[in-house]
C-alpha cells in the first residue's frame, strides 16, 4: 500500500513470486472502485440529481471503504503467499510436508476469495451509478465496469491455482463454487452495464 505504482509495477514485472495475479487484480479492482468515487463525486450536489443525493453519499462512503479494503488486499495476498512458498521447500520425504502445503493452499487462497467478495459489492456500486451518477462521467462508469469485471476474472484464477493442488477435494470443490459463483455475479452486473454504456455513447457492446 505505500508503495509506489511504478515501483509495484517494477516489482510485478520482476522474477519475485509476490506481488502476482492476486495483488494485480486487487489493484485494478481499485482503480476501478476509484472511478465509482470519481462519478460520485462529480454527481453529488447537482442539481439535475437531487432526488439521488442521499444514495450518491452512500456511495462515496462505500465507495471508500472498498477502495481501502482492496489495497488491504494486495498485501494480505501477499502475505499468505510466503507460508505457501516455504512449504514448497520442504523436502518431499518429510512427513508433515502434505499437512503443512494444504494448510498453505487454503491460506492462500483466502484473499483472492476475499477480493471476489469485495468486488461484488463494487459492482453493486457500478450497477447503481450507471442510471444515478452524472451522465457528464458515464463513460467512467463503463470504466469501472470494466476494471471490475478484469478484477474479479482475475482473482478468481488465484483461487484455482491453489484448490487444484489442495487433497481436501471436498473443501476445494466448495470454495470454487462459491468463487465461480461471485465472478458470475460480478461480470453479469459490470458487462450488462458496460455495454449499455458502450451504446449509449454510439459504441458497440462487447
Amino acid at each position: 500500500m505505500n508503495k509506489d505504482i511504478d515501483l509495484f509495477l517494477n516489482d510485478l514485472a520482476s522474477s519475485a513470486p509476490t506481488p502476482g495475479g492476486g495483488g494485480a487484480s486487487s489493484l485494478v479492482g481499485a482503480v476501478g472502485v476509484a472511478l465509482c468515487s470519481m462519478v460520485a463525486n462529480l454527481t453529488s450536489g447537482k442539481k439535475k440529481y437531487a432526488e439521488y443525493q442521499q444514495d450518491i453519499e452512500a456511495v462515496l462512503e462505500q465507495a471508500e471503504g472498498l477502495r481501502l479494503r482492496l489495497l488491504e488486499l494486495i498485501d494480505e495476498d501477499a502475505r499468505a503467499f510466503e507460508p505457501l512458498a516455504k512449504a514448497y521447500g520442504i523436502p518431499k520425504d518429510n512427513p508433515g510436508r502434505d499437512v503443512m502445503l494444504e494448510d498453505a493452499l487454503k491460506g492462500a487462497s483466502d484473499a483472492p476469495y476475499d477480493i471476489l467478495c469485495t468486488l461484488d459489492a463494487c459492482s453493486d456500486l457500478v450497477v447503481e451509478l450507471s442510471t444515478k451518477g452524472s451522465r457528464l462521467a458515464i463513460s467512467d462508469v463503463g470504466c469501472a465496469a470494466a476494471m471490475i469485471s478484469a478484477a474479479a476474472k482475475g482473482a478468481v484464477m488465484n483461487v484455482y491455482i491453489n484448490t487444484k493442488l489442495m487433497t481436501d477435494r471436498e473443501y476445494a470443490d466448495n470454495l470454487n463454487d462459491k468463487a465461480i459463483t461471485l465472478v458470475r455475479s460480478i461480470t453479469s452486473k459490470c458487462d450488462r452495464v458496460y455495454d449499455i454504456v458502450a451504446e449509449s455513447l454510439g459504441g458497440a457492446p462487447m
